[in-house]
């Protein structure tokens, strides 16, 4: 009997999930899906931004951090000087360690800018104050011919 009733019960559930699908579907169904360039522009609009120049600038004032948010194997092949390196899909679980306060100066990039601005973003909505987004990122870096390590 107890069987019979858990078979019941397992094949209710299953009809409402194919039937009813899921919620998440639903609640993305009534916006319109965005691509990445997409969603790289909704963030740009709430991060401040600045020019290689500039961020060359802050780092030889010496008060900011600079966070390469690229892979390893891209941060192994040169970065900023003194920059750490945490990669973008690791942030959210990684900055508190590497980055406790919340009031430090940061400075993100990335190789051209998508990624540090998703990271600029992802700092700022975590209660980092003092963000800033390298535009340009990595590859402005070099072709300026600023110092690598």
């Amino acid at each position: 009997m107890k069987k019979h009733l858990l078979i019941t019960i397992a094949l209710m559930l299953g009809i409402g999930l194919v039937v009813g699908g899921c919620t998440t579907a639903q609640k993305q169904s009534s916006t319109k899906p965005m691509t990445a360039k997409e969603i790289v522009a909704e963030a740009r609009k709430h991060i401040c931004e600045v020019s290689v120049s500039e961020a060359k600038a802050m780092l030889d004032k010496g008060d900011w951090i600079f966070l390469d948010c690229r892979e390893p194997k891209e941060f192994k092949m040169g970065h900023v000087p003194g920059a750490i390196n945490i990669p973008r899909g690791l942030v959210e679980f990684k900055v508190d360690k590497k980055i406790p306060d919340k009031n430090a100066k940061i400075v993100t990039y990335c190789k051209v800018g998508g990624r540090g601005c998703l990271t600029a973003c992802t700092l700022c909505r975590m209660g980092y104050k003092y963000v800033r987004n390298m535009a340009g990122g990595w590859m402005a870096w070099e072709k300026a011919e600023y110092p690598v390590e």
